[in-house]
Formats: structure tokens, sequence, C-alpha cells
């Protein structure tokens, strides 16, 4: 057997196999006849089937095998002398007697280029009491109660209404409501509608007219005027808990009171910011890497991230209640998505062979401590990741990834920029 390497367009290459038909044809008899001695064929006994019926029903199962076998062996044994290092799946296609050609594609040889190209603004963040307070304010809203008052309905209430809609005098389709919730001022409804309901007190009945916009979702009724008859069944007025013992042991603060629970909060808030500036400075890194190393990507490995984008779409879909015939996705849309992911992982994998970078135990240690901080018992956290090997190779990419982006950032144009946590909350 002898096998001959053609270099085509880009990564592709070209392998031919001289296969020994002899040979193979010889295992074929071989694996048939060792095969005829347990096979069972309609009308003989277990093992006495003759030996041509065995070979009509199974011959050519049995070649494609001995084939494949035989060509496996003899692409591996191609592409070690050669010293080709293959991405991907290779396609086999015959070339005549006893010949196939193998077409495949080869890892692209990457060489990163000047880091000091690489420019990188870094977010300066620091988190205030104002930071503290305003999350403070969302968690005092989240828990709201509203109690029933006497007093004409304002922005904030909820109220429970019966209201009808006509237009031109009829009813129209979803237009009719009893007891309806609505909380004044959050938008779930037309402004002019909450805006006539603000005012009117318990038991009042109001007629007005609202008109909905061009644009409305609802064509049917969208640029048309309807009449309104509402009635006002109650008013409840928003009452916020107060920050103290209590409402800190509601958040799981078991002791401390308010100033443990500002104490979290702060805690938090500061780890949420170090993660979106982190996220901000690798994504500015590896933006940076691809720019200053462009190398071509093999297709084979863009075909099959597209693939897998898709089947986790379709999946995700699917799991939203969609029906899977509904799902009208094509690969071509996650193909600059799994380009890069590509991209990123060769030239990751090359940067972090060349400089020795690795993942320190210490370091695997720290980003695991980090995920379980969030956690009531971060000791259990800590235990799950240890206990399964597939968990913490996870955590160990993570490590290379961030002592790759410490790497680059050395060497980059690194522009400190002060920011506030909001602004900074806002943009991630």
């Amino acid at each position: 057997m002898s096998a001959t390497v053609e270099t085509l367009a880009g990564l592709e290459r070209r392998i031919t196999l001289n296969l020994n038909t002899a040979a193979i044809e010889a295992e074929v008899g071989k694996r048939l006849q060792k095969m005829s001695k347990n096979v069972k064929l309609d009308g003989f006994r277990p093992g006495k089937a003759p030996a041509k019926m065995v070979a009509l029903r199974y011959g050519n199962e049995v070649r494609g095998e001995v084939l494949g076998d035989a060509l496996h062996k003899e692409f591996v044994s191609a592409i070690e002398a050669n010293k080709l290092d293959v991405a991907g799946y290779p396609r086999f296609e015959p070339a005549g007697e006893g010949a196939f050609n193998a077409t495949f594609e080869v890892f692209p040889e990457i060489s990163v280029g000047d880091l000091g190209q690489i420019k990188v603004t870094r977010p300066v963040v620091e988190v205030t009491d104002a930071d503290v307070e305003r999350t403070l304010d969302v968690l005092r809203k989240q828990r709201v109660r509203f109690n029933a008052v006497e007093r004409a309905a304002e922005t904030g209430d909820r109220v429970h209404i019966d209201y009808i809609g006509k237009i031109d005098d009829v009813a129209f389709q979803g237009g009719e409501a009893k007891d309806f919730p609505l909380i004044l001022g959050e938008g779930r409804t037309l402004p002019d509608f909450e805006g006539a309901l603000s005012g009117m007190k318990t038991g009042e009945t109001k007629t007005f007219e609202v008109k909905f916009p061009d644009d409305y979702f609802a064509k049917e009724l969208a640029g048309k005027t309807a009449t309104f008859e509402a009635t006002m069944k109650s008013v409840h007025a928003p009452h916020l808990p107060e920050v103290d013992e209590d409402f800190a042991q509601s958040l799981g603060i078991k002791e401390g009171g308010a100033a443990k629970l500002k104490e979290e909060i702060s805690g938090n808030l500061g780890r949420e910011a170090k993660r979106r500036i982190q996220t901000r400075l690798k994504e500015q890194v590896m933006d940076g890497l691809l720019s200053v190393s462009p190398f071509e990507v093999p297709k084979g490995l863009v075909a099959s991230e597209c693939r897998s984008l898709m089947e986790h779409a379709v999946n995700d879909l699917k799991a939203r209640g969609m029906k899977e015939q509904d799902i009208k996705l094509s690969e071509s849309v996650f193909e600059p998505q799994a380009k890069r992911r590509v991209s990123l992982g060769l030239l990751l994998n090359s940067f972090a062979a060349a400089h020795q970078i690795g993942a320190e135990d210490d370091k695997v240690r720290a980003k695991v401590d980090e995920f379980a901080q969030s956690y009531e018992d971060p000791s259990e956290v800590v235990a799950w990741y240890y206990q399964d090997a597939n968990r913490l190779r996870d955590v160990k990419a993570m490590v290379v990834e961030d002592n790759v982006v410490e790497a680059v950032l050395q060497k980059a144009q690194v522009t400190d920029e002060p920011t506030t946590l909001e602004n900074l909350m806002g943009k991630a």
C-alpha cells in the first residue's frame, strides 16, 4: 500500500490511498467464514447455512466493514508519515481500482501578531453607598404590599376595574374585562386608558375615549377610536417594607440586620462589577487578537459548530413551547458566530501553547470559590465542582482564558476609564 499527498486550495489536502484488493477480499472471506459458524438463516439451523448463501446475505455488509477498516488504517498511517494535523473528518471517494481519495482539511499554522497594536479600554468602578441604596430600593419594590385606601387612584396604585370598550357602539373582541388588576404607571395598557383611571374613586364609573396607535399590534384596532366605560372596583396603595432586621431576615440574613444586608449587597455588587469588567476586557482582547493574527479557518470545523449551535437553538425553542415544524432556522444564520468561536478556540490554544500558559491549581480553586460565594453554603458548591472532572475541566478552560487575557493586557495599549456602576451594568 502507498499514499501520495496533494495540496489543494487553502487548508484542503488530498491523499490517494491505494489498497491491496486481494488482501481485502481475503479478509472478507475470513470474516464470512467465521460468521457462518454462528449465523442463522431461515430454513437452516444456526451455523449450517451454505457459505454461498451467507456471502449473498452478508457479503456487502462485511465488505463495507473491511474496506472501512482498511481505509482508516491506511489514512492514519499516511497522515502520521506526512506529519499532517487533520481538522475534522476526511471524505473518501473511489478513484479507480483499489484506489480512494481522502479529502480533508488541516489545522492552520497560527502566528500571533504584535500585541502592542491591541487597544483596550478598562472600566474602573467603585461601589458606592448610592449603588447599595439603589439595589435596596429594587429589593423593596419586589416585596411591595398593597393596602386598600378610600382616596382617588394615583400613579403607583393597584386598581381593579370592570370595563367594556366599543367602536361605533359595537363591543370588540378583547375589549371587556371584569375585576381587571392594573398598577397605574407601569405601562401595561395605553397611556390614555391609564390616564382616564387616575383620579377615580372606588365605586365610580367613567366613560372616556381611547385612540389606538396606528402601529397597534391588533391590526383590526389600529388607528381607531374606542369608547370605554370603566367602573373602579377598588384602589390599593403600595407599601414598601422598611429596611430593618425583619427585611434582612426575609432576604436570608440571619444575623446582623440591615448593616449586614448592606454589606452583602456591596459585596455582591463588587463581584458583579468585577465579572462585567472581566467580560469587557476579554471581549476586547479577543477582538484584538483576531485583528492582529489573521489566519484561515477550517471550513469543516465551522460547519460542525454551526450544526451544534443550531441544534442548541432548536432545543431551546422547543423547551419554550414551540413545535419543531414551526421552527424555521438555517445553519447559515449561525455561521458568523460559529466562525468566531472556532477562530478563538484555535487562536487561544496556539497562544497558550506558545507561551506555556496553563491553569494553576490555586487559580482554579479561586475561580471555584468565586462561583460559590453567591450561594448559601459555598462549601457544597466547591465540593460539587471537585466531584466531577468535566465540571473542573470547564473551570480550568476559563482560567486559561483569564491567563491569556492577562498576558495580552501586559503588552496591549490599555486605557483606564472611570465609570459608574450603573453605567457599567447598563452596557454589559
